[in-house]
């Protein structure tokens, strides 16, 4: 358990989130809108858990590439702020950023450094804006100027994500292999260049975000039934890997996701 455990919090936990279907024109590109209006303060930080995904986030005046991620991200939470978000769908974020996700594991990153002067001037015109609906819609408007230019994602990437993503009774690798045709080895590289890693750590990372889900349902079982339900063989196997992945143990996850 970390000294400072009870100084952060996790991303799911705090403030108001809300998430929107993205605008026609960029569905399909991105998953969802978000925004997330942070009140926690009193020095705490925010623990940002791996989710598969990568996401251009603006905050604190700035587009920032955010994911992906293998282990928790820290920030501080400032006393009040903003968060703005669009979530890319599997694969697409290789072909917006023009490069392969392996490339940006564990980082937050200016979006300048990939567009320049475009993203600057993007941020900025969010950041004219006071209400969380007109920062969404001209971080929308700017996308949507660019997308024609931008090639979808293969649909492979997506269906690996949603197979794994539902356990598929334990065998989604196989049913991935399987209705793909691929081998090993060209999954490993498929994921990587989408995910930024290959399909188990994929695998692990949706398997925690099963746990937080059924976590959250009315009625949760136990630790031992959320391990069975999520897909662990065990819960000292849901104990390691929820440490492994946030930092937290599974019983301090709950006391903050189910306050």
């Amino acid at each position: 358990m970390r000294s400072d455990e009870e100084a952060l919090v996790l991303s799911g936990a705090t403030g108001g989130y809300r998430e929107f279907r993205p605008a026609a024109a960029l569905e399909r590109h991105f998953q969802c809108i978000w925004s997330n209006a942070l009140v926690h303060g009193h020095g705490a930080s925010l623990a940002v858990v791996p989710d598969g995904c990568i996401d251009l986030t603006w905050i604190a005046g700035e587009l920032i590439v955010a994911g992906p991620d293998v282990g928790v991200a820290v920030s501080p939470i400032a006393a009040a702020g903003t968060v703005v978000g669009i979530r890319f769908r599997p694969g697409a974020a290789a072909k917006w950023l023009g490069l392969p996700m392996s490339e940006l594991v564990n980082s937050r990153i200016a979006l300048a450094a990939f567009w320049g002067a475009r993203a600057r001037e993007i941020a900025a015109r969010i950041g004219d804006q006071e209400a969380i609906a007109a920062r969404m819609r001209v971080l929308q408007e700017a996308l949507v100027r660019i997308a024609p230019d931008m090639d979808a994602p293969a649909p492979d990437m997506g269906f690996v994500f949603n197979v794994l993503g539902t356990g598929s009774g334990g065998k989604g690798m196989a049913i991935v292999l399987d209705r793909l045709d691929m081998s090993p080895r060209t999954l490993r590289r498929r994921c990587e260049e989408a995910f930024g890693y290959g399909p188990k750590t994929l695998d692990r990372i949706l398997r925690f975000q099963r746990f937080l889900r059924f976590a959250q349902a009315p009625g949760r079982p136990r630790l031992a039934g959320l391990a069975a339900a999520a897909g662990y063989a065990d819960q000292a196997h849901l104990t390691r890997e929820v440490r492994r992945l946030s930092g937290f143990s599974p019983a301090a996850v709950l006391s903050q996701i189910c306050a």
